[in-house]
């Protein structure tokens, strides 16, 4: 479809952000490779009185994140805006997701998913974390006070994501989908 079509595992970041934010929700979110928008649309469903930004590479997914937003009644509280993950961004944001592409060049995939996806949503060079290496140094400029990164991670990249975002500065919490997997990282200020 031109886009990388949403999977059930990335509840577990809405959930993680939800478990976060319980009792101070956040006011501004920042959606790093939003794609269709369905991470940041979820969350502007979960706290009417935020407002988010959504940045991807593709000018295809935008167009559908930005359908989606007219037809949830979303568009006077999401922005979405062609970029390379964070270059260009400016500000504070309390809550930011990214699922970013992280998976090896290398690695088999199913053919409905190799044939009908497109491949810079998927791979991230040879061992997958090539947009973390990117992502990771560009959050502590934008991530507000207590505030938090949520990543989507492939199942065995918990620890060299964790590496990335400590070396960074961040703390760092793991969260399992509901398959039992690695599959989000919760960065957050050291305090």
């Amino acid at each position: 479809p031109g886009v990388l079509v949403p999977r059930a595992d990335s509840e577990t970041l809405l959930e993680a952000a939800v478990e976060h934010f319980r009792g101070h929700p956040p006011a501004t979110i920042l959606d790093l490779g939003t794609g269709p928008g369905t991470l940041l649309l979820a969350a502007l469903d979960q706290w009417p009185e935020a407002h988010g930004l959504g940045i991807d590479a593709s000018d295809e997914a935008l167009g559908y994140a930005r359908r989606n937003a007219e037809a949830l009644g979303s568009t006077s509280r999401a922005v979405f805006r062609t970029g390379n993950w964070a270059h260009g961004v400016a500000g504070h944001f309390d809550l930011i997701f990214s699922n970013p592409p992280y998976i090896g060049t290398a690695e088999t995939l199913p053919d409905e998913v190799r044939e009908h996806e497109p491949a810079t949503a998927l791979f991230a060079g040879p061992d997958g974390l090539a947009d973390y290496r990117i992502i990771a140094p560009q959050l502590p400029a934008l991530l507000a006070p207590g505030g938090a990164a949520i990543l989507e991670i492939g199942a065995t990249q918990a620890a060299s994501v964790t590496a990335l975002l400590e070396a960074e500065g961040f703390a760092v919490a793991l969260r399992h989908d509901l398959g039992g997997n690695p599959r989000a990282l919760i960065a957050t200020q050291r305090t």
